[in-house]
């Protein structure tokens, strides 16, 4: 191989390592156990923003929105950039999937999505009101992941429902609740949307998390 054809290949090469746009890079930290949070990588090549609607929405028959603010560990400063993974099930309890699924979609089903937030630190999504699974062994909930921009990732408490007969006195009483806050939502009427607000203290209370 002659010296100018060895330059070009490792010019390619340097070029498409530059270039990769695989979501998962070795800054990334998983914080503590959780089998499934590598999904939160899985949103693609589109840009993300604060607020995002997940599948099954227009056609639901209850509808909810979810909003809140993510705060620094310090309780007062809005944490930007931050992306919050969401994944839920049908309202028959069920994590639906249309077939041909990768990675962890296989699992979590098509009924998930992702946020970013900016500089006020705020995130919304619009779903469908999950049901309880068929065993009805757990309360209706949605499953939260948080990526913070330092790559620190971690699973925090899940989204449940005020007024649920599944809930549990530790959810209904949480001493230390994993996110800062406890996840019952308490849904009021807006026109034709269900709507609760919860906010998330970054590293609150998360097994193994280090400021």
């Amino acid at each position: 191989m002659n010296t100018r054809k060895a330059f070009y290949l490792i010019v390619f090469f340097l070029v498409g390592v530059a270039g990769c746009s695989c979501a998962q890079t070795n800054k990334h930290q998983l914080i503590g156990n959780c089998e499934g949070c590598e999904a939160i990588f899985e949103y693609g090549e589109e840009p993300l923003s604060p607020v995002d609607t997940l599948p099954g929405f227009e056609a639901a028959a209850t509808k909810i929105k979810v909003t809140g603010i993510i705060y620094q560990p310090d309780v007062l400063t809005p944490a930007e950039d931050v992306i919050l993974y969401v994944y839920q099930t049908n309202a028959e309890g069920v994590y639906p999937t249309k077939g041909g699924e990768k990675d962890w979609s296989k699992r979590h089903g098509y009924i998930r999505g992702w946020v970013k937030t900016g500089k006020d630190g705020r995130y919304t999504f619009y779903t469908m009101k999950p049901g309880t699974y068929p065993s009805r062994s757990d309360a209706a909930h949605i499953h939260p992941i948080l990526l913070e921009p330092n790559g620190r990732y971690y699973w925090v408490d899940e989204y449940l429902f005020e007024g649920d007969t599944l809930l549990t006195p530790v959810q209904l009483s949480p001493e230390a609740p994993v996110g800062g806050s406890s996840g019952i939502l308490r849904l009021r009427r807006e026109g034709d949307l269900l709507v609760g607000e919860r906010d998330f203290i970054l590293g609150r209370n998360v097994p193994g998390y280090r400021n």
